[in-house]
């Protein structure tokens, strides 16, 4: 298996800096950008700045909270937006805290795949334990996983293969290609090993967080081993300072990984 590879950015970087990127990340022959939809910040909107300047890209939400924005909202908004669907991905995840979080997702499934003018997007589902992965391999177009090593999401992925032949499967990494940038990701790591779920899983999986994500010192080989894992490889970006330069070099270093990988 050698997964496609795509660049992930936070909604908080906004639509310009979407805008600025894209282009570079469908010229590198990239797969996808997909952006977190995080609180006070709209996901689509970041996608539908990306949409005017490319052709081809995938454009990916990584994941919308259900239980923040919910699936009628989702599909009018990108209807409100003009999102191209035939490259759309809607990421989805339960959110935080309500328990129940299998039958909402179940429920939000039903109503965004298939109906209306945005049933041609694909619905995947960011999924963290076995229950959420068998629902998502089952009832998606695919999974989201995250925050694991490169073992053990070649086994969750052939777990959704046996389980469901045609489901994709996309892996987040947290990546940075620059030791400037290598103080935000061991932070970036900590503030996720804080959180209960991922601490919880952490533990089921017996792994950290920090064994989860590529640094400067091993990008090249982490990239690697993580493309023999997954369908698809999401590197999200973790730059030094955050401007926009930093984030073309990001793409920039991920580009020549990918034609090295290829050539």
């Amino acid at each position: 298996m050698t997964g496609l590879l795509s660049i992930g950015i936070a909604a908080a970087a906004g639509p310009e800096l979407a805008a600025r990127l894209a282009p570079l990340v469908e010229r590198a022959g990239l797969h996808a950008l997909w952006v977190n939809d995080t609180p006070g910040h709209d996901s689509l909107a970041v996608l539908a700045a990306a949409a005017q300047v490319t052709q081809r890209l995938v454009l990916a939400t990584g994941v919308i909270p259900i239980d923040r924005r919910p699936p009628a909202e989702v599909l009018a908004r990108v209807d409100e937006l003009g999102l191209p669907v035939d490259r759309l991905v809607l990421g989805i995840g339960s959110g935080a805290g309500a328990p129940g979080s299998l039958g909402r997702v179940s429920t939000a499934l039903r109503a965004m795949r298939g109906t209306g003018p945005s049933g041609s997007a694909d619905v995947v589902v960011g999924a963290l334990g076995p229950r959420m992965r068998r629902l998502a391999a089952e009832a998606s177009d695919g999974l989201l996983l995250s925050w694991l090593t490169p073992d053990r999401a070649r086994a969750q992925t052939d777990e959704a293969h046996a389980l469901a032949p045609a489901a994709h499967v996309a892996l987040y990494v947290r990546a940075a290609s620059e030791p400037a940038a290598g103080a935000r990701l061991e932070a970036e790591a900590e503030r996720y090993a804080g959180y209960p779920s991922y601490a919880a899983n952490f533990t089921r999986l017996g792994i950290t967080a920090r064994d989860t994500v590529i640094g400067p010192d091993r990008f090249a080989d982490g990239i690697r081993h993580y493309r023999d894992a997954a369908d698809e490889v999401v590197l999200r970006a973790i730059v030094a300072d955050e401007r926009p330069d930093d984030y073309e070099r990001f793409v920039e270093a991920v580009a020549a990984e990918s034609a090295a990988a290829t050539a």
